[in-house]
């Protein structure tokens, strides 16, 4: 029968090896963590799921305030509810109108602090633009943003990653006004009209035209029964249907 005696110099040893183990399997952890983050990013909303015939209007601001009191009339006047995507740097400059949208129950989201291409910033830079835009809408309204709609509509997947990770929805549209190239109104109510669905999500921007289209879309949305509301009202049960804005 042998025995073994503990040493200090193998006392030392076997703490260090164990050490060095849990050092190993917590780097092991957190990498397949982030992993894991990363494989549920979530994808690009287009459309609503929530089957019925309502539509999201999507205003897209970082200029355009002079149209946005008109549009704030048409919307009161046809009882519809909108979701307006703000830059921090628009809103610092207009938080008395910012106030108004907001108290006339229009939802404010998130545009980004500064009108960037995101697809060419690096992850903590889209990070900061998201999160500094959150707090200027907040500190002016009292609302927390967490829909984000990317300018010019360029996403990939370091964005998708960045704003999943924020708690974010990454917002696009399947109807589209183009109204920035400022068409006639005539073509900005066609486009509309001719091309939405159930649960669509309708992009616009504050343009002359796009005011003057307004008063026609509305009349002929309401006609076909459709009820215009804001983005969170078309995106029902997100956390329970997560496979749905997945990237595989």
């Amino acid at each position: 029968m042998k025995i073994y005696y503990c040493t200090k110099k193998n006392i030392i040893g076997g703490l260090v090896f164990l050490l060095l183990i849990g050092g190993f399997l917590s780097i092991s952890l957190l990498y397949f963590s982030d992993a894991g983050v990363a494989s549920k990013a979530r994808e690009p909303v287009y459309q609503g799921n929530t089957g019925k015939k309502v539509a999201a209007i999507t205003v897209n601001v970082d200029w355009g305030e002079e149209y946005i009191p008109g549009m704030l009339e048409v919307f009161k006047k046809y009882d519809a509810k909108v979701t307006f995507f703000v830059t921090g740097q628009w809103a610092e400059k207009n938080p008395e109108l910012l106030k108004k949208m907001h108290k006339a129950g229009h939802n404010i989201q998130n545009h980004g602090y500064k009108h960037l291409h995101f697809n060419s910033i690096s992850s903590s830079e889209a990070n900061n633009q998201i999160k500094k835009a959150e707090e200027v809408i907040n500190k002016i309204v009292d609302q927390k943003t967490s829909y984000f709609a990317p300018p010019y509509g360029e996403y990939n997947k370091q964005l998708l990653t960045v704003t999943s990770d924020m708690n974010y929805y990454l917002i696009m549209w399947s109807v589209d006004t183009i109204d920035w190239q400022k068409p006639a109104p005539e073509t900005i109510i066609k486009r509309v009209v001719n091309k939405v669905h159930n649960d669509a999500i309708i992009l616009m921007h504050p343009t002359d035209p796009t005011l003057k289209a307004l008063p026609g879309m509305l009349d002929q949305l309401k006609a076909e029964g459709y009820k215009m509301v804001t983005i969170d009202k078309i995106l029902v049960d997100k956390d329970e249907n997560e496979g749905k804005h997945e990237v595989e």
